[in-house]
């Protein structure tokens, strides 16, 4: 007996399309799709899910639908929060479930948890428990109903943080008084688009891939289809791979109640991006982790393997990055141009610490083709995306806004990524010689 999950008609609609997907299903065990339709009075904020049951040889069938979507709010007052984490390999996420007694609005109100650290290669197998600290809590678009993900992040049972724990030192950096009185924020306005209050945007790409090839979604595997196609924001059956998914994501972002700002195809084959933003300190990163928790879940469901890796097929065509977008409040100010380049100067000689801290693998993305600078050298300019920092030409016309670096990763850790910003561009001071060194080799005039 086996059932597979899908959370939509389209995915269900498409499966023929991804029959190159390996599956453990014969032929003769398709005897029956059961779909059945929504019932008149749903609670239309719940989750609903799709199951596609398979009959066996010996003609049962086992349907979980109903248990899938049974909203438990009439019945009781506990809750179900997922506990999630980031593991050993600091890309890798791990989650549990655990019954809260009732509902919550802040983490402050859920007990710290523990797992086993030996496992995720967090922890030795003599003192293996590591704490889970709840940190941050979203909606479950999943569970539905009450239900609630929560971001959490480890520390030894001496609550020390352990050394994956990338949150920790970006939230010390956030609560810093020069930065906290910066407010580091992006290019994205208010939703009323009066206010210009811009904070992080993060611009996260990633691939999605068949199962078991490791090969673009909807593509042949082995074709190549060369630098540049038509896939870039493209729509079409030959054009766009894994919309669907691209969309649930969408929608499952809004209903968790992460900052997510858009979405748009990418330039390779079954590469797409979402935009996070805006986001203050270290919202940025919990955004992003859940969001990234989020994706790597509906991949799940449908069947696709998510890759975050910033090269994940070799060719002439882009890689996956995660461009961040950045700006403080003397950046938005008047004058604020002159900030801007500061920041870029500082940037400049630092180049190599951000790098080393941008993602593994980024150099086989970051080579000065395909909408990218050398990972060797630093540049900035005016509306030029081959360069390590991008300004807008609106910023350069205003005299005030943001910047954008180019450099992370798809796989990039948005805690370092956005707290080494903050720290590069408002903690760290440089020597006036290697600061007017710096000036005169980027041409900055500070």
């Amino acid at each position: 007996m086996a059932q597979i999950l899908a959370p939509s008609m389209q995915w269900q609609m498409r499966m023929p399309k991804y029959s190159n997907i390996a599956s453990p299903m014969t032929t003769k065990m398709w005897s029956s799709l059961l779909m059945k339709q929504n019932k008149k009075g749903t609670n239309r904020s719940s989750a609903k899910f799709r199951v596609l049951a398979l009959k066996s040889e010996d003609s049962t069938v086992n349907r979980l639908e109903d248990l899938l979507n049974l909203d438990i709010t009439p019945y009781t007052d506990k809750i179900i929060a997922e506990y999630i984490w980031i593991g050993g390999t600091g890309i890798d996420m791990r989650s549990k479930s655990k019954t809260i007694s009732k509902p919550v609005e802040h983490p402050s109100e859920l007990p710290k948890w523990n797992y086993d650290g030996s496992s995720t290669g967090q922890a030795p197998g003599e003192d293996s428990e590591v704490i889970l600290y709840p940190q941050a809590i979203f909606k479950d678009p999943f569970r539905g109903g009450n239900n609630i993900l929560v971001i959490c992040d480890t520390y030894t049972p001496a609550g020390e943080p352990i050394p994956t724990n990338k949150r920790h030192r970006a939230a010390e950096i956030f609560s810093n008084s020069k930065v906290s009185a910066e407010v580091p924020c992006c290019k994205y306005v208010d939703k009323n688009f009066v206010n210009v209050v811009i904070r992080f945007g993060i611009e996260q790409e990633y691939t999605l891939l068949q199962q078991n090839v490791k090969w673009p979604l909807g593509w042949p595997v082995g074709a190549y289809p060369g630098p540049q196609g038509p896939y870039y924001c493209g729509a079409g059956a030959d054009k766009s791979f894994g919309r669907d998914i691209a969309d649930a994501h969408y929608k499952a972002c809004l209903y968790a109640g992460i900052n997510i700002s858009g979405t748009n195809g990418e330039v390779m084959p079954g590469q797409w991006e979402y935009q996070v933003g805006p986001s203050v300190g270290i919202d940025a990163g919990d955004h992003i982790w859940c969001s990234r928790y989020l994706l790597e879940r509906i991949t799940e469901q449908a069947g696709v393997v998510l890759s975050l890796d910033p090269k994940p097929i070799e060719g002439d065509w882009n890689g996956a990055g995660c461009h961040t977008n950045y700006s403080t409040k003397s950046m938005r100010e008047e004058g604020g141009y002159e900030t801007i380049k500061k920041a870029i100067l500082n940037l400049s000689l630092r180049h190599k610490e951000h790098i080393s801290a941008y993602g593994e693998g980024n150099e086989r993305r970051l080579t000065g083709k395909h909408e990218t600078a050398s990972i060797d050298s630093f540049s900035w300019g005016v509306a030029n995306r081959g360069c390590s920092i991008r300004v807008g030409r609106e910023t350069e016309k205003q005299g005030k806004g943001y910047l954008e670096d180019r450099r992370p990763a798809s796989n990039m850790d948005p805690y370092v990524v956005t707290s080494l910003l903050a720290e590069t561009t408002i903690l760290w001071e440089p020597t006036l010689e290697a600061e007017a060194l710096a000036a005169q080799k980027l041409a900055l005039n500070v």
